[in-house]
């Protein structure tokens, strides 16, 4: 059973990947079309026709893109929800709760707003200065209160939403159409330079988080025990949380404001597989790319127009968090 998790933790979101390139309008091209096209790849057969020359395109500039950047957001958000909340030892801690998504969005509507900002690294200044902000506010006597973290968190968070709508407010109108549907959340402007942009610090501070994974293991076991082991709490810490950082802020950067997704899935991910981190992280990845991808084929699918994935995360997520929670509860008072 052990060699077949990992199998699964990769076949399963890849699977759900093609599934996802047959998915959206079909007045266009149809499934079928689609299908040709991807064998024709398969068995290298050249394209002889225009309507598989329309597949073609279709496909590789508009679907595929858009299935990668959802897969690597998934990841991201997922990952980064569930690495924070092994580093603060409490379940509801999330890069929304934090902060980080609110700072990260600042940051990046201030790059769409003054273009000679770049947008990643603005992004990403945004997340770390609120996750900052956050644990300084929380910090007193060398030890943060889990309760004064979540309440800076919401201190904080309304703070960059406050300077968000600042930005919002003197943007000019056609920047501003633009930032609006991008603090939505959404996927539909999924291009291949976003997705070239946000693999590489999305692929490497995952790999990351998943080589400390045994870290965090110690750290929630308590900074003591951590000493006792020879680990620096601190120095450790710090290695978690920036690439955590760096990843949750480089999904908001290409695709906005998506909810619920760093917190829900690592609960889902800890009724599978546990607490033990080990596998508790990458079952978070897999199921974070497997979550968006679905709730982003309903996005594009469930009406004649498309709507923000953004919505679909908190519609979906909003009950399913409440399902678990009420399990917790109920598990607790029993």
């Amino acid at each position: 059973m052990k060699s077949v998790f990992p199998i699964l933790l990769i076949t399963i979101p890849l699977l759900a990947g093609v599934i996802s390139l047959f998915i959206g309008p079909s007045d266009v091209v149809t499934q079928d079309e689609i299908g040709a096209y991807l064998l024709r790849q398969v068995s290298q057969t050249p394209v002889d026709d225009e309507q598989a020359l329309m597949a073609e395109a279709i496909v590789r500039d508009v679907r595929l893109p858009r299935v990668l950047l959802a897969m690597l957001v998934g990841i991201a958000l997922s990952l980064s929800g569930a690495a924070l909340q092994g580093l603060f030892r409490n379940p509801l801690v999330s890069p929304d709760v934090l902060g980080l998504s609110a700072g990260a969005a600042f940051g990046a509507a201030l790059a769409l707003a003054l273009p000679v900002l770049p947008l990643q690294p603005s992004a990403f200044a945004g997340g770390l200065a609120a996750v900052g902000l956050t644990y300084g506010i929380a910090y007193a006597r060398r030890k943060v209160s889990i309760v004064a973290l979540i309440l800076a968190g919401i201190i904080v968070t309304g703070f960059f939403t406050a300077l968000l709508t600042v930005v919002q407010f003197f943007a000019d109108p056609f920047r501003l159409q633009t930032i609006v549907q991008w603090t939505m959340g959404n996927l539909h402007t999924a291009t291949w330079s976003k997705v070239v942009s946000s693999a590489p610090p999305i692929i490497l501070s995952s790999i990351w988080l998943l080589l400390m994974r045994w870290r965090l293991n110690v750290l929630a076991l308590g900074d003591d025990e951590a000493r006792s082991v020879g680990l620096n709490p601190e120095r450790e810490k710090l290695l978690i949380l920036i690439p955590a950082t760096l990843a949750a802020s480089s999904a908001v950067a290409v695709a906005g404001i998506i909810a619920m997704v760093g917190l829900v899935l690592p609960h889902l991910a800890r009724l599978i597989a546990g607490a033990d981190n080990r596998r508790l992280l990458p079952l978070t990845a897999s199921l974070g790319a497997v979550f968006l991808l679905i709730v982003d084929d309903f996005s594009r699918s469930i009406a004649a127009f498309e709507l923000p994935v953004g919505i679909f995360t908190v519609l979906v997520g909003a009950p399913l968090f409440i399902v678990l929670l009420r399990r917790k509860i109920m598990g607790m008072s029993a």
